[in-house]
C-alpha cells in the first residue's frame, strides 16, 4: 500500500501557529480527520471528513477504510509528536504508512511568551493522567510546564505541586487560550491560586525564574 496516514499539527489555536507545511497537507487532502472544532476551522466542502470523539476506534476504522484508495490526513492539536493521536496511530498502523508534519504545540507558546528556554524544564501532562509523585517532587531550580484538564486544573495542581515539597510562595504562571485574541497569562503563586479564577485546559508553568 503507497497510500500515507499524514498526521498534521495544527499548533496551539490560531491560524497564525501552523506551519506551511501542515497547512498545505491540510488543504490538499481528499480526507480529513480531527476534531469538531479543528474540522469547522479547516475542511471545506470538497472534503470527505470524520470528526474524532471520544470513540476512537470509530476513528481507527474509517482511517483504515479510506487508507485504501486514498491519503489520510489527520489533524491534531499543537506539536504531533506531543500527547496526540500519533500515538495510536502507531499502535495500529505500520509506521512506513505514517508522515508526521509538526507545527508548535501550546506549551512551546507557553514558554515562548515567557522569553524563557525549556531544554531544561520537565514536561508533564495532566490531561486524562496524573503524574508520579517523583516526577512532581521538587527540586532545587526545577522548572515544570504542564497541560491540565478539567478535573487537574489551576487550583488542584497547586495543591499537589505544595503535597509534594513546593513552597506556597513559589511562582506559578497560567497560559490560558494561547494564541487567541482572549488569551490570558497570569502570574501568581501556588498558594495564591487557590484564591482566583479557576483554569481549565490551560498551560501551567512552575518554577522561581
Amino acid at each position: 500500500m503507497n497510500n500515507k496516514i499524514i498526521i498534521a499539527g495544527i499548533g496551539p489555536g490560531s491560524i497564525d501557529y501552523i506551519s506551511p507545511a501542515a497547512l498545505n497537507a491540510i488543504k490538499s487532502s481528499n480526507i480529513l480527520v480531527g476534531g469538531r472544532r479543528a474540522l469547522s476551522q479547516f475542511a471545506n466542502d470538497h472534503q470527505v471528513t470524520f470528526p474524532i470523539t471520544g470513540d476512537i476506534k470509530s476513528a481507527v476504522d474509517f482511517i483504515r477504510d479510506k487508507l485504501l484508495t486514498n491519503n489520510v490526513c489527520v489533524m491534531v492539536s499543537g506539536d504531533p509528536g506531543y500527547y496526540s493521536m500519533l500515538n495510536v496511530i502507531r499502535k495500529n498502523f505500520p509506521a512506513q504508512t505514517i508522515k508526521v508534519i509538526p507545527s508548535i504545540s501550546a506549551m512551546q507558546l507557553a514558554f515562548a511568551k515567557l522569553a524563557l528556554s525549556w531544554h531544561n524544564a520537565t514536561l508533564l501532562s495532566f490531561h486524562g493522567r496524573r503524574p508520579t509523585d517523583e516526577e512532581l517532587k521538587f527540586t532545587d531550580n526545577k522548572i515544570i510546564g504542564m497541560l491540565t484538564d478539567g478535573e487537574f486544573n489551576s487550583q488542584t495542581i497547586p495543591k499537589i505541586l505544595m503535597s509534594n515539597g513546593w513552597c506556597g510562595d513559589t511562582k506559578l504562571t497560567i497560559c490560558h487560550k494561547l494564541s487567541y485574541e482572549d488569551e490570558k497569562i497570569i502570574q501568581t503563586t501556588l498558594a495564591e491560586a487557590a484564591h482566583i479564577e479557576v483554569f481549565k485546559h490551560c498551560i501551567l508553568i512552575v518554577g522561581d525564574f
